[in-house]
């Protein structure tokens, strides 16, 4: 089998296991297998945009329910993907900026407690010189 086919099958798994540490570690592989030259003439990896694109477009490509942008009464949250089994709540930061702190603030999860599945709030921040995840963290609601 094809490593990016077995990347999608994981990556797709983890999402239905709930398993936010093995998310982390598919999400930094992918992340780390975009080649550097493509940064060489640019500077878009100090975007929270790129790093948002980047996933949604991979998260899409798994045939997967997403939703960029996803409006809130108190903002936008940055991706919702949503399971048959549960639904995850995604803000993107980069440099430092705490993710999940903005997620819990602003309530995103509220929209989606009518759904009564349990609801993962994921923060992931990126390091703009590594170009990479540098954390993630995250909480259940049920």
């Amino acid at each position: 089998m094809h490593n990016a086919v077995i990347l999608q099958d994981n990556l797709y798994e983890t999402l239905l296991d709930g398993d936010i540490e093995e998310l982390q570690k598919q999400l930094t592989s992918l992340y780390a297998s975009i080649p550097y030259h493509l940064f060489t003439h640019n500077k878009m990896y100090e975007y929270e945009g790129y790093y948002v694109s980047v996933f949604y477009a991979y998260i899409k490509s798994l045939g997967i329910e997403v939703i960029g942008e996803d409006i809130t009464n108190k903002g936008r949250i940055d991706i919702t993907i949503k399971l048959k089994t549960a639904i995850y709540v995604m803000e993107f930061k980069v440099d430092g900026s705490n993710a999940l702190e903005q997620i819990k603030e602003k309530a995103y999860h509220q929209k989606y407690l009518g759904d009564n599945l349990p609801i993962y709030l994921v923060g992931i921040e990126f390091d703009t010189k590594e170009r990479n995840i540098s954390k993630v963290e995250w909480e259940k609601e049920c």
